[in-house]
């Protein structure tokens, strides 16, 4: 059923468990997730950032319609939500669509207009019964940028949700968006000081290059919303990759999506008992 992100969040924040927040680009990630959440008993958030967006031909009305129906279908918990949306007029879309909670990214502008035009945001979507997330600093990995050096301060963290009040927060603390190693090494200590210093659940974008034992501890710290995809990905694209092997005169797709299919949802249902603890 679908669900509102900051009550998932709080609630896993209450526990120390973690909520993990998978990237859709297809259908076939929808189905997956949901498959798999089910199966864990845990709940999952549903992202379409604004790059699967541009991919679907800056469209958000079809996959976002068909995401709804899928979580909305679910027994499982789940929260529908935009990821990285830059572009206001996407987020109003994302509102009139039903969805649980958009992610604003500021993170690119001057600091103070970052605030104002996340707290703009925030205004609008409350008002509309909507859950906002907002980066403060910018993670690295994205348009080519790896930086994982990229540190958020406690002190800032907190000015920046009582500025902006958003629901949830994502902080800079070791990780790095696009990797396709799982070699982050994570600053567990900043975590937990933040943790301290802000109400509200904090989010790790770039989680793909993060290994089992560094999520668990960064869990453990007081991370709460673990982002995933560049590795889900991988675990799709590879189950594709030997489907097509295995039988070169395949033609027919569902023959190759389904095994695709299956191989992430077991890796999303791996992560989703890793995060809750039943790992």
């Amino acid at each position: 059923m679908l669900t509102s992100l900051a009550q998932l969040a709080h609630t896993a924040q209450r526990s120390r468990l973690g909520l993990g927040a998978f990237n859709v680009i297809h259908l076939e990630h929808a189905t997956a997730f949901v498959r798999a959440a089910e199966r864990a008993d845990a709940p999952v958030v549903l992202q379409i950032s604004e790059n699967a967006v541009k991919y679907h031909g800056g469209d958000l009305v079809p996959i976002g319609r068909a995401t709804l129906a899928v979580a909305e279908r679910s027994g499982a918990s789940v929260a529908v939500h935009l990821d990285h949306a830059e572009d206001v007029a996407l987020i109003r879309t994302a509102v009139e669509l039903g969805f649980s909670s958009v992610m604003y990214d500021g993170s690119k502008l001057p600091d103070a207009e970052n605030r104002e035009a996340t707290r703009e945001v925030a205004a609008f979507c409350h008002a509309a019964g909507v859950d906002v997330e907002a980066e403060l600093g910018e993670v690295g990995g994205k348009n080519g940028v790896h930086d994982p050096t990229a540190r958020t301060s406690p002190q800032d963290a907190a000015r920046f949700v009582a500025d902006t009040g958003v629901d949830l927060l994502a902080i800079a603390v070791g990780s790095s968006h696009a990797m396709t190693t799982r070699s982050a090494q994570l600053d567990e200590d900043l975590i937990a000081r933040i943790r301290l210093a802000v109400d509200v659940p904090l989010v790790l974008h770039g989680s793909s290059g993060v290994p089992d034992a560094g999520m668990l501890g960064a869990i453990a710290a007081g991370m709460t919303k673990i982002n995933v995809s560049t590795h889900l990905n991988k675990v799709f694209t590879g189950a594709v990759r030997d489907a097509l092997a295995a039988d070169p005169a395949m033609v027919d797709s569902r023959k190759w999506m389904d095994p695709a299919r299956s191989a992430l949802a077991e890796e999303a249902f791996r992560l989703l008992s890793l995060y809750s603890g039943r790992g």
